[in-house]
């Protein structure tokens, strides 16, 4: 999945540092004392440059949001590639992989605050983003699992791929256990879930 922005053809490493700055000042300040000026400034480039390769300051917020979603999904992506004969497993190790890296990421520590009312400036850019990144994660979900050739009517497979997105996303932003006893439960789940749809279309 790539960031759809403007900037996509931009030279990577300017783009790369104008993210890292914005990243490092968000998790540490906050995401109101993110300007364009200062990114400039911390990446070694003109303001200017900076809106060249980015645009706005919600665009800079989108592409941060989406550069993450993409390291989420790259940990998804292995995870099925190492279990290809064993569509549970690859649900079961993508799903303790995702909540393994959302533990100790700034980023996303940010973001949760923001959706506790931290930061009144991010949230609203969240709230309108979330569709965009939950279809991002049905995408690539969905090309991994229709890959096992389950059977499956396709609004089947689609409401089950939506339930784990959705079901992971809440435990990404709220935990209530371990990130291996999470994804045993979600495992658990989509396995009869699955067995169950795939046995009434046989």
């Amino acid at each position: 999945m790539t960031v759809p922005s403007a900037a996509s053809t931009a030279p990577v490493a300017i783009r790369d540092r104008v993210l890292d700055a914005a990243e490092s000042v968000l998790t540490q300040q906050g995401w109101g004392a993110v300007t364009m000026a200062r990114m400039a400034a911390a990446a070694g480039v003109s303001r200017q440059t900076v809106y060249n390769e980015i645009g706005t300051k919600n665009d800079l917020a989108e592409a941060m949001i989406l550069r993450e979603l993409d390291r989420f999904l790259a940990g998804v992506v292995r995870s099925f590639d190492e279990n290809p004969d064993d569509l549970i497993g690859a649900i079961r190790d993508s799903v303790r992989r995702v909540l393994k890296y959302a533990e100790n990421n700034a980023l996303l520590h940010a973001v949760v605050s923001a959706t506790h009312g931290a930061d009144t400036e991010l949230l609203p850019l969240l709230t309108t983003h979330s569709e965009s990144l939950i279809a991002g994660a049905r995408l690539v979900l969905g090309e991994r699992v229709a890959a096992y050739g389950l059977g499956l009517e396709r609004s089947r497979l689609d409401a089950v791929i939506d339930m784990v997105v959705r079901v992971v996303l809440s435990h990404v932003m709220q935990p209530s256990a371990s990130p291996a006893e999470t994804a045993d439960d979600i495992a658990w789940v989509a396995e009869h879930v699955l067995s169950r749809d795939s046995a009434a279309t046989a």
